[in-house]
């Protein structure tokens, strides 16, 4: 394995199971409409591309069709955003074993978190859930183009701490953080508590982490030592 200078984390669904902040956001700003919510497990179903992409999903049901237009979506995220602010933590919770992983490797190194919330909104959730103080930097996605896939957020991240791509270790449970670790010339390690589904195919040395404290473990392991996952 390679000694990593700095760690990245994605937000959702690898820090903090935002699960029930996501349906509360989206059920506040349905709810604000006049239209019909989404229980929880449908909404955790829908996770995983961005509130653009859970509204769209929210949108294209049986309940909702007939409301669909483009104005209509751009209003659903604005108050998505809005109950966000509000209420960051809302029926969230942090991972087990986050707390303490965060808080012994930020001793350690510089931690960044990379995600595709706004930076302000991502802020606020890291506050709430008493995890911003571990982290050198916030980057959000504030524009689509630098949303994961996308690789800018990671290329930005290096260069703010001032280490190269191959020194950042990439952590997150979704395809794109994977996708986007790859395409910034990172190393990439699979969240597997989180919401997304493992790689289908491995990539380089990705690492695939059962739980936090896997992240751990694998960091410990000497130099050369066969630390491909299983």
């Amino acid at each position: 394995m390679k000694r990593f200078d700095a760690i990245a984390f994605d937000l959702d669904g690898t820090l903090v199971d935002s699960a029930g902040g996501i349906a509360h956001a989206l059920n506040s700003a349905l709810a604000a409409e006049g239209l019909p919510s989404f229980p929880l497990d449908t909404v955790r179903a829908w996770i995983g591309d961005g509130p653009d992409a859970l509204i769209a999903r929210a949108l294209a049901t049986d309940a909702l069709a007939p409301h669909d237009s483009y104005e209509l979506a751009a209003r659903l995220r604005r108050g998505f955003d809005a109950a966000t602010l509000q209420a960051p933590m809302a029926g969230s919770v942090v991972f087990d074993g986050i707390l303490a992983v965060v808080g012994e490797l930020a001793a350690q190194r510089p931690l960044v978190v990379i995600t595709n919330k706004p930076t302000p909104l991502a802020r606020a959730v890291l506050d709430g859930a008493g995890l911003l103080a571990a982290f050198a930097a916030v980057h959000g996605a504030d524009t689509p183009l630098q949303r994961k896939p996308s690789p800018l957020l990671l290329q930005r991240a290096a260069r703010g701490l001032g280490v190269a791509p191959q020194r950042l270790l990439m952590v997150g449970d979704a395809a794109v953080d994977i996708a986007a670790a790859l395409a910034a010339g990172c190393a990439a390690a699979w969240a597997g508590w989180g919401y997304g589904h493992a790689p289908a195919q491995p990539a380089g040395d990705l690492w695939r982490l059962g739980k936090p404290q896997d992240l751990l473990r694998r960091l410990a392991m000497p130099i050369g030592a066969n630390n491909t996952s299983h």
